[in-house]
């Protein structure tokens, strides 16, 4: 069953990253269905410097993330990576959750043609690698997760103690905001991509 959207436009979007831990990523690629458990998130604020929106500027890359919470924000990352990001709250409020990595469960074969790998662990250990595997791109920025090309649904249940608080990677730029515990991941999970 697909989340509803009241799951997205809550406010807290610390609370939505740890939540999406467990939750099933599906994409419709021509047809194709390809899917995974979600195992490593981020989040990101309006109020923070790690985000792309900090202090609420709205630019053409980042406009998707002043819509209401629930639609999909992909954008290119060092000019060749695709990251997929789960928009939050309510409209005008810039925040989003970063699926950082995914565990496979439908459509393996499908994600190892895409990535043309053949070592499983790294088919979707990582934010470029599972938007390879699932085939998002740029075309699904905007995306609504109620739709029929992405969306996540329920999964797998995820006690308290299986979730892992870091801080979130490769935004030293953000100063002290580097250092928020914001990113969330399974512990002991094998597709997590870095610990």
């Amino acid at each position: 069953m697909k989340l509803t959207k009241s799951f997205y436009e809550r406010s807290n979007v610390v609370t939505i990253a740890k939540e999406l831990l467990g939750k099933q990523l599906v994409s419709k690629v021509d047809g194709k269905i390809s899917a995974g458990i979600i195992v490593e998130t981020e989040a990101y604020s309006w109020k923070e410097r790690g985000c792309h929106a900090f202090g609420g500027k709205k630019t053409n890359r980042n406009e998707v993330m002043f819509a209401a919470g629930g639609c999909g924000y992909v954008y290119l990352c060092y000019g060749m990576y695709n990251l997929f990001n789960v928009v939050t709250n309510t409209k005008d409020k810039a925040e989003a959750v970063l699926i950082r990595a995914i565990e496979p469960r439908v459509g393996i074969e499908l994600m190892r043609e895409r990535r043309k790998s053949k070592h499983d662990r790294h088919l979707t250990s990582g934010p470029g690698k599972l938007t390879q595997a699932l085939s998002i791109t740029r075309k699904h920025n905007g995306t609504w997760l109620q739709d029929d090309d992405i969306w996540i649904e329920t999964g797998d249940t995820v006690a308290r103690k299986q979730i892992v608080t870091a801080k979130r990677i490769g935004i030293d730029y953000a100063g002290e905001d580097a250092d928020l515990p914001w990113r969330f991941y399974l512990r002991d999970n094998v597709w997590v991509s870095k610990k």
